[in-house]
């Protein structure tokens, strides 16, 4: 078996966790692929033992790989997203951050997910991607996300006016810092955190959730996610601000923007006893009372 392994980084005290890592790998005679940045930060502090390589892009990466493993928190797990692509590569998340609504294997938990990968315990969640077409070439050979995409003002300007179409019908026009597109994996995301609603992963839907809106009768709407959303930017400062997920980009603001639904999805690995109401609960600690 072959794992590409990913993650941003690690602290000093996590070497021994890498160790364990490794030894758990051995064990069952997988075969470990690093990402090459990730790598430089311990191998020389680590003692590695054991067959492996590394890897450096998209393009490093084909059908020999059976699995990617992201140990990190969610934003973690949100980069490997440009790295499988359209490859179809089953990702498991190892929560090594905070709240871990992606991630939702906790560390101490590591030898039982290596395990269920190995012995195909496991649940695939497929997850909608949202996908941007602009008359600009914008992010490169990776214009999809799986949490959000997010229009928002630059940090110096005023609030812009974000004229929106369903299927080129005109839904309304938001006054405020920016606007958020967010599948069902992102509404626990950036959309949450603006009043956005929780909806379920397989809902089939988009949360179209404005930052900080001007009106106060404006609120999150729930879209069939089989609409093409558009948008017309009008703004005071010659551009404005794109991102999917934590990727970037300054736009001018002439440019025409659409999302849709991706034509492939995102495979995350799910053990069998965990599914998304148990994620809710644990981490909104819903059905808890604080009071005791």
């Amino acid at each position: 078996m072959k794992i590409a392994i990913y993650s941003r980084g690690i602290e000093n005290d996590q070497h021994k966790d890498i160790e364990t890592f490794m030894e758990e790998l051995k064990t069952y005679n997988v075969e470990p692929v690093f990402f090459q940045d990730f790598f430089n930060q311990f191998y020389s502090a680590v003692n590695m033992r054991g067959k492996y390589s590394t890897f450096n892009a998209a393009e490093d990466l084909d059908d020999s790989f059976d699995f990617m493993i992201s140990l990190g928190g969610d934003g973690t797990l949100l980069d490997t997203v440009t790295f499988i692509q359209d490859k179809g590569i089953p990702v498991l998340g190892i929560n090594y951050g905070r709240l871990g609504f992606l991630a939702t294997i906790g560390k101490e938990d590591l030898s039982s997910a290596i395990k269920a990968l190995v012995d195909r315990t496991y649940v695939l969640d497929k997850r909608t991607l949202i996908h941007l077409n602009a008359d600009l070439p914008l992010f490169g050979n990776a214009p999809f996300a799986l949490n959000e995409f997010v229009i928002h003002k630059k940090d110096t300007s005023s609030m812009i006016k974000i004229h929106t179409y369903l299927n080129g019908e005109f839904l309304n026009t938001y006054w405020a810092d920016g606007l958020i597109v967010a599948t069902p994996t992102g509404s626990t995301g950036y959309s949450l955190s603006c009043n956005g609603p929780v909806v379920f992963p397989e809902s089939g839907n988009f949360v179209i959730t404005p930052v900080a809106p001007h009106n106060l009768n404006i609120r999150p709407i729930v879209v069939p996610d089989d609409n093409i959303i558009s948008f017309e930017i009008e703004s005071r400062s010659d551009g404005f601000l794109c991102s999917m997920d934590s990727r970037r980009e300054l736009v001018p603001k002439e440019v025409q923007i659409a999302v849709k639904k991706e034509d492939f999805s995102f495979n995350l690995v799910r053990l069998n006893e965990n599914n998304f109401l148990q994620t809710l609960r644990n981490k909104l600690s819903w059905g808890l009372d604080k009071r005791n």
